[in-house]
């Protein structure tokens, strides 16, 4: 039955044509059984049911011409004595037609001879009622035009419902073309905010690799010692600067990068017990562990660990609730460094984490995840089962291959 209806629906003129076929059948059988003794009514019958067929063949293609062409054959039968028949069921089809997808001059002019149709025929064919008083002419007259009446209240609300829907749908995919255009700009904002800290980044470590190589020069022949383990830091330097580099040219920049000025070196994981202090302050209750031994990371590294704690425990703060708490995990793998943000408050709605940061500095989840695949890792959030929130990230200590 789906298939039929949705075959129906892929082919509206021609059901429209098969109707109008059996309309023209069935006037076809009314001329010849009703008006044999009217010899011009029975000719002139045939092509005023002709057209009227047509009209409902192509109501749907052409609806303004078919209610043109419907008032035609109307004029003819009033010109030429022809009875209304079977045939000018048409004319309340293309009423109901035009008060749903014509123009509304052709809506507003449908909606004229339907109340003047049966008034006028009437007056053509006094004979033809069952009643000869005024007023059962009056009443014969409303009723014949309460179903084209009917027709066109109908065939105007499903134009309204459509236009209602209509714009709907546009406004669902205007507003889904600005989520997507202000979420391309927050990634932007943020790649360029993520490209000027590795810029800090890189610039403090070659400042100290020119401090190191200053220093090496200087005592290079009292201090041959001095002088080799500043060699060693300049090239651990300069190993770890190089890598930065890599992440930092995988990353947009755009215009507004520090000119001039001092160059400090960003937040590390060693900071961010002192940023769970600082959220402890503020009346949050955060546990706070490290598993693993602790070792040296790259900076990129530290600093994504950093900035992703950062973000998620803003969240919690702003909208885990008065009773909130935080549990920050860092685990040192062989390979990686794994990190575990988890809250059990009422949470913010996800579209928070997806749209915008919480604190206004970064964009949430778009942040993230640009951070974390900048160098590399994974990234897991969503709500927590039992309520809360949690996030989880895996940051490799190496690298990317570019």
């Amino acid at each position: 039955m789906q298939r039929f209806y949705d075959f129906i629906r892929r082919h509206p003129t021609g059901v429209d044509i098969l109707w109008a076929v059996l309309l023209l059948g069935f006037s076809g059988v009314s001329i010849v059984t009703d008006q044999i003794g009217a010899g011009l009514e029975r000719v002139a019958g045939v092509p005023i049911a002709v057209g009227l067929s047509v009209v409902v063949a192509l109501r749907r293609r052409f609806p303004e011409r078919m209610l043109l062409l419907a008032i035609l054959m109307g004029l003819a039968q009033l010109a030429l004595g022809v009875r209304p028949d079977v045939a000018d069921f048409a004319m309340l089809v293309i009423t109901y037609t035009v008060a749903t997808v014509g123009e509304r001059w052709a809506s507003r002019l449908a909606l004229g001879c339907s109340l003047a149709a049966a008034g006028i025929s009437r007056l053509r064919w006094p004979d033809d009622a069952p009643y000869g008083g005024w007023a059962q002419s009056l009443g014969y007259v409303v009723i014949m035009t309460v179903p084209f009446v009917l027709a066109w209240v109908l065939g105007d609300s499903i134009r309204t419902r459509r236009a209602y829907f209509s714009q709907l749908e546009e406004r669902a995919a205007r507003l889904e073309r600005e989520r997507e255009a202000q979420s391309k700009v927050a990634v932007a904002a943020e790649r360029a905010r993520i490209a000027r800290e590795l810029h800090d980044v890189v610039a403090h470590n070659v400042s100290v690799m020119v401090v190191q190589a200053d220093g090496a020069a200087y005592v290079m022949d009292s201090s041959p010692d001095q002088a080799r383990q500043a060699l060693e830091t300049i090239s651990g330097t300069g190993r770890q600067a190089l890598a930065e580099m890599r992440r930092l040219l995988g990353v947009l920049r755009t215009g507004d990068a520090q000119e001039g000025g001092e160059y400090v070196p960003q937040p590390d994981v060693e900071q961010i017990e002192e940023l769970v202090g600082k959220v402890r302050e503020t009346g949050l209750a955060v546990d706070f562990r490290i598993e693993g031994t602790p070792r040296p990371l790259p900076s990129g590294v530290e600093l994504t660990a950093y900035r992703i704690v950062q973000e998620a425990l803003t969240n919690t703060r702003k909208h885990g609730g008065p009773d909130a708490g935080a549990s920050v995990r860092l685990v040192y793998f062989d390979d990686g460094l794994g990190l575990l943000v988890e809250d059990d408050g009422r949470g913010a709605p996800h579209e928070l984490y997806e749209d915008g940061g919480a604190d206004g500095a970064g964009q949430g989840m778009i942040g993230m995840r640009e951070r974390v695949g900048m160098v590399g890792g994974t990234l897991d959030a969503g709500p927590r089962q039992g309520g809360g929130f949690r996030i989880s990230a895996l940051l490799p200590l190496k690298p990317a291959e570019q």
